[in-house]
Order: structure tokens, then sequence, then C-alpha cells
């Protein structure tokens, strides 16, 4: 399907204008992150978990790739990845964000640099209007007291659960992530942030608007319901088993919440186009034997391709092509810094160098074959990074080259290459049988690593 009429106005008058020139054209840009999703946990990417409705008709009139990969296989730097269009090594989050003394035994900073580059802040000096709302994790709570707030990113709003530097009173009664005592309960929590999400776009009509809704959703504990939580006699908060009929209901909550937002935009009079993002940040955990991967090997916290290959919607009428499902595009997080401040007709600040590239063409139904490779780690210690064991535990560091992904360990061993053309599930290793490959993207991914804080 060739690019539409909006979205041709919508370059053309940027290009030629500039994007001040053309506020009212400008789309809304909505970042739908679900959090800990599997590649299978849809229905549209095979998940038989439960059926998802409203995800799979946003993926019908939309485009959905199957090649998409997370900036890291744990939250906090796949968080970094998706906001600065920078490998997290780089901002020096390399896993997720805990105490001051975790963060030292990890080898990484407290918080996300305020001085990094940022999606939020580039977009709202285009003029965007800019609110995160949900899960943060780069910077805040525990003992980590002084994160810098939002606005330092180039927020005008920020809710963020327990794990950011403004909680909002409504989810964060306790000093923890949940609590019984919270005013929004476990199980409502999405639906309250697709409300605040909708009241801010209502309340900055007059402007293009940008809104991360990051989810907390479909993270453990899976507390569908008030029988599915713990409460003990000392006012802490537990839940019960996670089982794949309590994950199951928790991703029916999601596929409503997400419907709801559709049918806002859907109704919206207003002329301007939305762009829905709908994406995880990193691979499952549990995965019910690959139930969640897709028989993906790997899982949360692995490099392998289950801990980092996940599902990708875009969704935009006028803005994106309609029943496209893309397998042959190899697109990251760290792209959609540059793509999205293409469609938003905002200039890329000064010396700025993005690890991704502009993969706009991929929303118009295009293939898109990628110049730079995409470059990973996991793993600065054996004692901070103990997890996940046994089969899905992957060597420490990873490139991605076309189709062919070689892993190896920091100091030169245990090299792993897998043709993804044909082994996706990385089962049969070809190092021995394609020396020469395995030693150069070996050079280049270790010579990336020892360039990294």
């Amino acid at each position: 399907m060739a690019m539409t009429g909006v979205l041709a106005m919508v370059v053309g008058m940027l290009a030629a204008s500039g994007a001040e020139e053309a506020p009212a054209t400008r789309p809304n840009i909505v970042i739908v992150y679900a959090d800990d999703m599997g590649y299978s946990d849809l229905a549209c990417y095979g998940g038989d978990l439960t059926r998802t409705p409203n995800i799979d008709r946003m993926a019908r009139e939309g485009v959905r790739l199957t090649r998409y990969y997370s900036a890291s296989p744990i939250c906090s730097p796949s968080r970094c990845g998706l906001v600065t269009g920078q490998f997290p090594a780089r901002w020096r989050i390399t896993s997720y964000l805990q105490t001051r003394a975790g963060n030292r035994n990890c080898e990484q900073a407290d918080f996300l640099d305020p001085a990094a580059p940022s999606l939020p802040r580039t977009l709202k000096a285009a003029g965007y209007a800019t609110a995160h709302v949900g899960k943060w994790h780069l910077g805040g709570g525990r003992d980590v007291v002084n994160p810098p707030k939002f606005a330092a990113y180039g927020y005008d709003l920020g809710l963020g659960t327990w794990e950011s530097p403004e909680p909002a009173p409504e989810i964060t009664a306790t000093d923890w992530i949940w609590s019984a005592r919270d005013p929004v309960k476990r199980w409502e929590r999405s639906r309250w942030m697709v409300d605040r999400t909708l009241q801010f776009m209502k309340e900055h009509a007059d402007k293009p608007c940008f809104v991360n809704l990051w989810f907390d959703d479909v993270h453990t504990p899976w507390v569908p319901t008030a029988d599915d939580q713990i409460l003990s006699d000392d006012g802490h908060t537990g839940s019960k088993p996670a089982t794949p009929e309590r994950l199951a209901a928790v991703l029916d909550e999601v596929d409503v919440q997400v419907g709801r937002l559709m049918d806002a935009i859907r109704a919206d009079k207003s002329g301007r186009p939305t762009l829905v993002l709908f994406v995880s940040d990193n691979g499952p955990l549990p995965t019910f034997e690959r139930r969640r991967s897709g028989g993906l090997r790997g899982s949360k916290m692995s490099l392998y391709e289950g801990g980092t290959r996940l599902p990708f919607i875009a969704w935009g009428p006028g803005l994106v092509s309609a029943g496209v499902t893309n397998t042959a595009s190899v697109v990251s997080a760290v792209d959609m810094f540059p793509t999205l401040c293409s469609l938003a007709g905002a200039p890329l600040p000064d010396g700025y160098r993005p690890d991704g590239e502009d993969v706009t063409a991929v929303f118009r139904g295009e293939k898109l074959k990628r110049t730079k490779p995409l470059l990973w780690e996991y793993g600065r210690n054996a004692k901070s990074f103990a997890y996940p064991q046994g089969e899905d535990r992957s060597p420490n560091v990873a490139a991605l080259d076309g189709d062919w992904k070689l892993l190896v360990n920091a100091d030169g061993t245990g090299a792993e290459l897998y043709d993804l053309s044909v082994d996706p599930e990385e089962r049969y290793n070809r190092a021995e049988a394609e020396p020469d490959l395995a030693r150069r993207l070996s050079e280049a991914a270790l010579s990336w690593r020892r360039a990294m804080p």
C-alpha cells in the first residue's frame, strides 16, 4: 500500500516549510510499552494463551513486524535505548536499576543521565506536548532518592510508578511497587494509565502530543482480580502463583485497555492523525517452556532471540499502511528516536549520533535493509548477572548483521554463530563451519564492547 494522502501531505509540508509552519498536520505519537511481553503472548503472533481481539485488529489495520528487537533483554536498559536512540551501555545502564549498592555491583549508574539525548525533549523543542504515564525504571525508587525529575528529560507531565522520580500517589500508597492500599488497584492500573493518556491528549488538543504509555503489565505479579492477591497480617501484599491462566487474564485486561485507547483515537474529530506503537521492552519470564516466545530460545535476561525479539505493531489511519506483516525488515528500539523525529518534523539534536536509523519506510509497508548492525551486552559479571540458568543463559555480548547473529563472551570465548534465516531458534552453532564470519563478527562485537564506559 503506498504512502497515504495525509502522510504525504505531512512529509511534504514539513520538508518544504519546517516543523513550526505545519503544526496542525504533525501527528500525535503514543508509544504503548508492554512490560515483559513475550514474542508470542499476543494471538496475532501465534499466542494461544488467550484471544487479544483489539490488539489483533490493530495489527490488521497497521504494520506488524516479526523481526523487531529491544535494546536489551531487561527493562531499564531497554527503556534507555528507546528514549536515547543509542545503545544503553553508552549511558552506563546495563541491568535493571535498583539500590545504589546493587547498581555498583552491576557496574552501572543510578539513573539515566539527563544530559543523554532524549526523544521527548527533542519533540518538545519542536512544539510537542510531552507526557510519561506509567512505568519509568530509569531512576528512582529504593534508596535512589535524588533522581532527575521527569522535566529534566523533556516531559511536561510525569506520572510514574514506584520506580520513578515522581510516583503518582494513586498507584503508590506505600514504599513499594504495588500494594492493596493503592487507591488504584493492581488490576486497574492499565485502565488508569489509558485514562491519564487520553486526558492529557484532550487537554493539549491545540498541539501535537507525544505520550509514553508504559504499562507495568504483563510483568509479574499477575493480579487480575482481588482474589489473586494475598493479604498478610503485617500489611504487605503478595500474589498467588504465576500461572498461564493468571497471565491470560492480565493479557485480556491489557487488550481491553488498548481497545479503549484505539476507540478514542478513532472517534477523535480534530483532524490530527495519531501514530500508535505497541511494543514490548524485553522477553518473558517465565516462558512456560517457550510457549510465550514462539519457540525461540531464551528469556528475559538472555541475548538469545527469546530475550530480545519482540512484538511490534505500528498503527495510524492516514499514517501507516494497513494489513502489512513485514517478515524481512530488522528494526530496533534504537531506531525509534530518528524515525519518530522524522515523522514529527523534529530536527535531531546538534551533534547527535544515533545508533539506530530512520526506518520510516517500514510504516509505509516497505521492506528495509539495515545499514548498521545491532549490538548488545548483558552480563558485566557472574555474581550480579547470574540469571537465567540452563540453556537460556547466553554469552554476554551479541551482534546481529543481516541474518547472521554472533554471541560471544567479553573475554573472547564461547563464540556462537547462527543463521537466523533458517535457524531462528538458535539450535545450530555455525561458528566452526563459518570461521571467517565468526571471527569478523566477534572482533566487531568485542571492539564495540571495549569502547563502552
